[in-house]
């Protein structure tokens, strides 16, 4: 497969220095990617690039992912308006622990192939330089000119970023980040910087380092930012960001994400985010035209981005809650539900609290749904809505209005989930 051929057809390239292509076509060849450890999880901002490694993997060529320890103490100030705030060592390797977990899940590390994937660590060898050796050595490779030139800088010190200026320690990002491209390319033979749109400047710094210091050829690829049909950030939610871990993001709730976006995006999406070729794609496309209200191309994006994050048996618990809340699931399933995904799913719905005590003794669900928590607003409500098979408690029809609640009806040891008509929930929390 040719990398470039399949990524234009993906949407996946915004810039790219002359002859890429062609070297790719005449060798195997190494590329890398940096991805900053400020968490200890990935987001699906980060996806992008990952993306574009298991794509270069895919076909045939061997992938470096780049955990950048020494530049994330420091900070990128591409597309930022404020200094970040600095990790220590100790963070920065449980992070890196956890981003290669995560980052195993895309790519083959552990194969005997050519092309297996490595993970390095620019912190392994910036640890060492000191300030002298880094000026005298590294920091006479590029001019104050040349630096200031990139956007990045100008948009920062012209105050268009919504900041006054930058420190020094952030305007040596582009050269510690031009260094790491040297480092990889004299020790991996490394010829190719992948990374987003917003690194055009930091990674043809590492280019012009390159030749100035080995004369050696090296390319530069970038991907568009991707962004949501309304323009707006992608991966941003009013929860905040969407994370791989499922400690930060549920599956049921990353597999909502996925499942939630629009038609347009969809069809942009599911080229970005998944391996699936371009022929079923396209048959992917013109089927979901035929019938766009079954939303296939997003059930299959969920699906194809959920089972490579959390796997297989996370996305059938991810469908299976989904039927929960919009269809007409059992109260088998929804006490096969864990705690976590009970919550993501009934996220915003009315909540009451009810004392332990109460349900130890045993109360009436007249009086539970009344009394103790505001579901309805008179007793006879309650009484009118049971005897026309209206109110539900844990997917299951109520009987009869002062049928008895104790901690037997528990969901999780925790929640009563009460059904009042077809569409409106309430939780009760059980302390």
């Amino acid at each position: 497969m040719n990398f470039v051929q399949e990524l234009k057809w993906r949407g996946m390239i915004q810039d790219m220095t002359p002859g890429t292509e062609e070297q790719l076509q005449k060798e195997l060849t190494s590329a890398y990617l940096g991805i900053d450890p400020t968490a200890d999880s990935l987001h699906i901002g980060h996806l992008v690039g990952v993306m574009m490694l298991r794509h270069f993997q895919l076909c045939g060529h061997k992938p470096i992912a780049l955990i950048g320890g020494a530049t994330g103490m420091i900070g990128d100030p591409s597309g930022k308006s404020k200094e970040r705030v600095l990790i220590d060592e100790e963070k920065l390797r449980h992070n890196q622990e956890a981003l290669k977990k995560q980052l195993a899940r895309f790519l083959d590390f552990d194969s005997d192939a050519p092309n297996a994937a490595i993970l390095v660590n620019n912190y392994d060898w910036m640890k060492n330089f000191t300030f002298l050796d880094f000026i005298r050595n590294i920091g006479k490779m590029i001019t104050v000119n040349y630096m200031m030139s990139k956007d990045s800088v100008k948009r920062r010190l012209s105050g268009e970023a919504g900041t006054d200026g930058m420190s020094f320690t952030e305007f040596t990002y582009q050269l510690l980040q031009g260094y790491d491209y040297v480092h990889l390319n004299e020790t991996h033979g490394c010829k190719l910087q992948l990374g987003g749109a917003d690194q055009w400047g930091n990674i043809t710094t590492g280019t012009e380092m390159i030749r100035k210091m080995s004369g050696n050829e090296v390319f530069a690829l970038t991907c568009p930012l991707i962004t949501k049909a309304d323009g707006k950030k992608f991966g941003k939610t009013e929860q905040g960001n969407i994370w791989l871990d499922k400690r930060y993001t549920s599956p049921y709730r990353f597999y909502q994400f996925w499942l939630n976006v629009s038609d347009d995006d969809a069809e942009k999406y599911i080229k970005i985010f998944t391996s699936i070729c371009r022929e079923e794609i396209e048959a992917l496309v013109a089927e979901h035209a035929q019938a766009p209200h079954l939303r296939l191309l997003q059930k299959r994006l969920a699906m194809e981005v959920t089972v490579l994050v959390h796997g297989e048996e996370e996305y059938n618990k991810a469908v299976e809650a989904s039927g929960i809340l919009f269809g007409n699931a059992s109260t088998e399933a929804l006490r096969s539900l864990d705690e976590d995904t009970l919550l993501a799913v009934f996220d915003g719905v009315p909540q009451f609290e009810v004392s332990r005590e109460a349900l130890a003794e045993g109360v009436k669900a007249v009086d539970l749904t009344t009394d103790l928590a505001a579901i309805f607003a008179s007793k006879g409500e309650m009484r009118k809505l049971v005897q026309g098979g209206g109110v539900s408690v844990n997917k299951e029809k109520l009987a009869a209005f002062d049928q008895v609640m104790t901690t037997e009806n528990l969901l999780n040891d925790k929640y009563i989930l009460v059904q009042k008509g077809k569409k409106n929930y309430y939780l009760i929390i059980v302390k």
